[in-house]
């Protein structure tokens, strides 16, 4: 099964999501299920999971609502607030939903040091008792603290979003692949092949762009951490679907057959628990 293990859906909020700026226009209408449906079905690819774009339990329900009446969504990352005196209570409630198989919080936007509160991490010492898994959104200068975190409990789950956003448009690599390679000794941590057209020069880029970046990904994790995502449809700020499904598939003819459907499908299984 493909699976592709990163996008969103939203009703376009001017107010709310504020983060599309103008430059942004194509985002500034609402994605739904049934755009997203023939687009995957063209590319082969036979579910997806839903991941938080806003900070709420309003967003929480919305994707737990759309997983529910539509069957290629296979699990939704959500949002509660894990800092709260109220997340057991929070995580207990939406056990009742097994669509929900893990949660996000936008730490990219947060001060650099968010994931070492203690609050935050009385939250994440939570989530193995329920099994939930969680994704790591960051810049590449918050690994540092996602390192500490993902080491303080090594029996939690974690996902890093987007490669952790290298610096594609100036091609930095050093500091990240430094990194990165540290992060991934860490077996609790896998990553997603997701983001990384819109950390490129928007639609300038070249295949031949990802490559090194792509190298350093898949000697630091291996095939069994990798999942493949697209960050649909943040990603038609810089491309279309089928390109980076292509660009990916394109890299991945140097593994073997059972490599390649791990990093297209069985890691997402495994990690989330499908």
């Amino acid at each position: 099964m493909l699976i592709d293990s990163h996008i969103h859906f939203w009703n376009y909020d001017k107010v709310r999501d504020a983060w599309i700026t103008e430059e942004m226009q194509v985002l500034q209408k609402n994605y739904l299920p049934q755009i997203l449906q023939p687009v995957i079905q063209r590319a082969d690819v036979d579910g997806v999971i839903a991941v938080q774009a806003d900070q709420s339990e309003a967003e929480t329900n919305f994707l737990l609502r759309l997983s529910q009446n539509n069957s290629f969504i296979k699990g939704v990352v959500g949002w509660i607030d894990l800092s709260s005196d109220r997340v057991e209570e929070r995580l207990a409630y939406y056990q009742q939903f097994p669509q929900i198989k893990g949660w996000r919080h936008i730490v990219q936007a947060e001060p650099d040091n968010f994931m070492l509160g203690d609050k935050f991490q009385k939250g994440i010492s939570l989530l193995q008792k329920y099994n939930y898994t969680y994704d790591i959104l960051s810049y590449p200068h918050q690994i540092k603290t996602a390192i500490e975190l993902v080491r303080t409990f090594p029996n939690q789950k974690f996902v890093l979003d987007h490669c952790a956003k290298p610096i594609l448009k100036e091609k930095k690599i050093g500091d990240w692949k430094n990194q990165m390679q540290t992060i991934a000794e860490n077996k609790n941590v896998y990553c997603k092949l997701s983001g990384l057209l819109t950390e490129a020069k928007w639609n300038q880029w070249q295949p031949e762009d990802f490559y090194p970046y792509l190298d350093i990904v898949f000697e630091a994790f291996g095939t069994e951490r990798i999942l493949f995502g697209s960050d649909w449809p943040v990603i038609l700020l810089s491309g279309e679907y089928r390109q980076w499904k292509n660009l990916v598939e394109f890299y991945l003819q140097k593994f073997s057959t059972s490599e390649q459907q791990n990093v297209m499908g069985n890691n997402a299984i495994k990690f989330y628990n499908l």
